[in-house]
């Protein structure tokens, strides 16, 4: 029985396939058309140098989608004795193919890519996919390097038990990218499964070889201010501003604001109606304390402020650099170094001063911690009481 002829697939480059593929790519990934043409042009020029040694830059692709042709061709100048059949051609052979062929001319000869090998096309495979990801990678860089210093929800996919570490897919613009948020930028105390939907902070995005690296934390201060910003009007449109954030994640949070315009409450307007707005923030923040505190441009009013919600009875500022001296009432003093030391350090960090708290008992340090000047004075006046006395 005869065996039935199968047409021999060719190896020609369809063109109207190429650029319907090219379209499929640009809508389905977003890719650039102009990107992926020239990756896949460089594609077919280093595939044929690859099979083709001795051939430098006279390798040209010519794609026009108007006209649905996409042609290879090698330039080679005409010249009387060959040295490089790659990048030269005889007079003879060139007026063979183009009759008015003169010395010292550029003929353009077509390369048809079924002359490809194996190798070549697989090249040329390797570079496009290449070109996609790196287009990928950019364009997932691009949207997620918008956000930095933003706040993004993310899913987690992934809990290390052993670590700590979480990974979270992170979402914007329609690109995805995962994250590591590391035990150091967790909540304390935080418990965290897989499917759960977190709020993060966008620390920072790098350029990495496996893709963009997206930072996230849920203890920088900066995911306060931005969860203010989202539900204090106020702040975002500007009318208030933030001037100051400490944090101790997990356990308190000072934030010094402030408006320009004298009508304005700005404490008021981040506590809003019945406490809604500072309480909606203190639960994404897990129960977390927020102080907020008025920031004024008089060191003494807004260091008194800082250590609410202890009273101060009075505020003195030293020499020493930024460092004052703060009085509260005997019946304060716990409250205003809070616990650990904690209302007192929360408030140096956000005033930039050096705070000694003093009970009104005893305004003043004890003698060894005078300046050595002072102690003389003390030990001077002593003695002449003493002889006095005598």
């Amino acid at each position: 029985m005869a065996k039935k002829k199968v047409a021999a697939k060719s190896t020609e480059l369809d063109a109207k396939e190429f650029f319907a593929a090219i379209s499929d790519i640009e809508r389905e990934k977003g890719i650039p058309k102009a990107y992926m043409i020239e990756k896949i042009t460089q594609a077919l020029v280093a595939a044929y140098k690859r099979d083709h040694e001795g051939i430098t830059d006279n390798v040209v692709v010519d794609a026009n989608e108007e006209k649905g042709e996409v042609r290879m061709y090698v330039k080679k100048d005409v010249v009387e004795a060959v040295d490089n059949p790659h990048t030269e051609i005889s007079l003879e052979d060139a007026r063979k193919a183009l009759p008015r062929a003169a010395l010292g001319d550029v003929l353009r000869i077509e390369i048809k890519p079924k002359n490809f090998g194996r190798i070549a096309a697989q090249t040329a495979r390797q570079v496009i996919i290449q070109g996609m990801r790196e287009a990928e990678r950019g364009m997932v860089f691009d949207e997620f390097s918008s956000k930095e210093h933003e706040l993004l929800t993310g899913t987690v996919t992934r809990v290390d038990e052993r670590t700590g570490s979480v990974s979270i897919r992170l979402s914007s613009g329609g690109e995805y990218t995962d994250a590591f948020l590391s035990a150091n930028e967790q909540v304390r105390g935080e418990v965290i499964h897989e499917g759960d939907r977190v709020r993060v902070y966008v620390v920072e995005v790098r350029r990495s070889t496996r893709g963009p690296q997206v930072l996230i934390s849920r203890t920088h201060p900066g995911l306060v201010k931005r969860l203010f910003e989202l539900e204090v009007p106020e702040i975002y449109d500007g009318t208030v501003e933030v001037k100051s954030i400490a944090r101790e994640a997990g356990s308190r949070t000072k934030i010094a604001v402030w408006a320009a315009d004298p009508n304005v409450d700005p404490i008021g307007a981040c506590v809003g109606p019945r406490g809604q707005r500072v309480n909606a923030v203190v639960e994404e923040l897990r129960g977390e304390k927020v102080d907020i505190v008025k920031w004024s441009e008089d060191p003494s009013q807004y260091v008194a402020a800082a250590l609410a919600p202890a009273s101060v009875v009075s505020v003195t500022e030293l020499e020493e650099g930024k460092s004052c001296r703060v009085v509260v009432p005997d019946d304060q003093l716990s409250l205003a170094i809070g616990k650990e030391g904690q209302n007192a350090r929360l408030a140096a960090r956000l005033t930039g001063y050096k705070i000694d708290i003093r009970p009104a008992s005893a305004p003043e340090p004890p003698e060894q911690e005078l300046p050595e000047s002072q102690q003389a004075e003390i030990l001077e006046g002593e003695e002449d009481a003493q002889e006095e006395e005598a």
